[in-house]
């Protein structure tokens, strides 16, 4: 299993296929295990040839929607309703448990004011990891419990923040410097969110900066702004709550 560890370690989700049951004859027993990486390479066996090779690809599907399936293979028997055939002498039918694991979902807040404050609290209470970025006296431990801080000379210290693919990025600060220099890290780790705080106006200015500066035009469209959906918040707390709201809307797909 390190190599389960290292891909969620890493922030790649990953699918662990599980053979449950089997009648008949079939290459391997209940409990063998085969896990598929987001690359679709496949480790492990669950018995190989034609079933393996749809399985994989039933795996790259349960990624991309991010729930968990079963399928049930005819191993050269007929198929009843529900079962994929497979071209097999085995003579036998089995089912895969297909589970999707995902990293610990991670948040990485860039800016450390009220709204950011709020933010890193509700979502530790919802089970996200977070760090928070930034050099101003606000960036503190007692602001921010719990969390981990980096606090360095900013924008320097984004050196020292590695952003996954499966890592949301929330910009919450308000200055242009500080929030251009926070996107341009993110955008270049495309990770699975960017939101910054503000305008529509000042979003569509920064993503018009970035793709004049060379970056990624998906990536950068891809950034969500004004963060928070559009609760009519007002207090720096009701406004946190309308930003983690859009974080487990994107988080649960």
């Amino acid at each position: 299993m390190s190599r389960l560890k290292l891909e969620l370690d890493a922030g790649r989700a990953v699918v662990l296929c599980t053979l449950v049951h089997k009648e008949g004859s079939g290459p391997r027993d209940p409990g063998s295990k085969m896990l598929v990486t987001s690359d679709g390479e496949a480790l492990g066996t669950i018995g190989g040839g034609g079933m393996e090779r749809r399985l994989i690809d039933e795996a790259l599907e349960a990624l991309g929607e991010g729930k968990p399936r079963v399928v049930h293979f005819a191993l050269g028997v007929p198929a009843r309703e529900g079962m994929v055939s497979v071209n097999s002498k085995c003579g036998g039918e089995v089912k895969i448990f297909m589970d999707v694991l995902k990293p610990e979902p991670r948040l990485i807040i860039m800016g450390s004011g009220l709204i950011a404050q709020a933010v890193a609290r509700y979502t530790r209470d919802c089970g996200f990891k977070v760090t928070v970025v930034d050099d101003a006296d606000t960036a503190t431990a007692e602001n921010f419990p719990g969390v981990e801080l980096v606090d360095d000379g900013y924008p320097e210290s984004l050196t020292k923040v590695k952003i996954r693919p499966s890592d949301y990025v929330a910009v919450l600060h308000g200055e242009t410097e500080f929030e251009i220099a926070g996107l341009r890290h993110a955008v270049k780790a495309t990770p699975a969110f960017i939101g910054l705080l503000g305008s529509k106006n000042k979003a569509r200015e920064h993503r018009r900066q970035l793709k004049m500066e060379g970056y990624d035009p998906e990536t950068v469209d891809a950034i969500r702004g004004p963060i928070g959906l559009d609760i009519g918040a007002e207090t720096p707390e009701e406004i946190a709550v309308s930003i983690v709201a859009e974080l487990i809307q994107a988080k649960n797909g």
